[in-house]
């Protein structure tokens, strides 16, 4: 990235974490924007210095907005799915829960999203098996030849809902807090 960087924000998807940077000139008008260090938008001497820049990252609609805040300041912000970058995030931590754990000599990125139950594994959707079970689901898969499954439970309490539990080897994985 080069010498106009104005901002920088992280995208948890369920397919990773996905670097946003965002160069804007604001004497050439030059705008480039890069997405996990490759290069997606790039204009050079625009005219206009305020309005939007809309890119995807997968199938998640993106929207910088570029906004004067007086004189020759701006103010960067950044839309995910039509929602603020705060408000994305906070939707975010709420609907997945993201283990990494280090198996054969690499790390694995398991990620569950509780909306859907839909389990992510570096980034590639996996196929899972579910059922029931006395105290309550598994979701089972294959994780690189060692069997794992998320264990959901009820807590037995309201607002904390249901825990998910992550087992690899018959060994309870820590959650991540990336």
């Amino acid at each position: 990235m080069g010498g106009d960087l104005v901002a920088l924000w992280e995208v948890r998807l369920s397919d990773g974490v996905h670097k946003v940077g965002f160069e804007h000139g604001t004497t050439t008008g030059r705008r480039v924007l890069w997405v996990d260090g490759e290069e997606k938008v790039h204009h050079d001497w625009m005219f206009k210095l305020v309005g939007s820049e809309v890119f995807q990252i997968g199938d998640t609609k993106c929207v910088i907005k570029i906004e004067p805040v007086g004189g020759f300041s701006y103010e960067y912000s950044l839309e995910v799915n039509g929602k603020s970058y705060k408000k994305f995030t906070e939707n975010q931590s709420k609907i997945l829960k993201t283990w990494l754990l280090p198996l054969e000599g690499s790390y694995m990125r398991v990620v569950l999203e509780k909306d859907t139950l839909d389990v992510w594994v570096n980034g590639k959707k996996l196929d899972t098996a579910g059922e029931f079970v006395d105290d309550g689901t598994e979701t089972h898969f294959d994780l690189g030849g060692h069997p794992a499954y998320i264990k959901a439970v009820s807590s037995g309490n309201r607002r904390e809902g249901i825990i998910h539990t992550l087992i690899v080897d018959n060994t309870e994985i820590p959650e991540s807090v990336e």
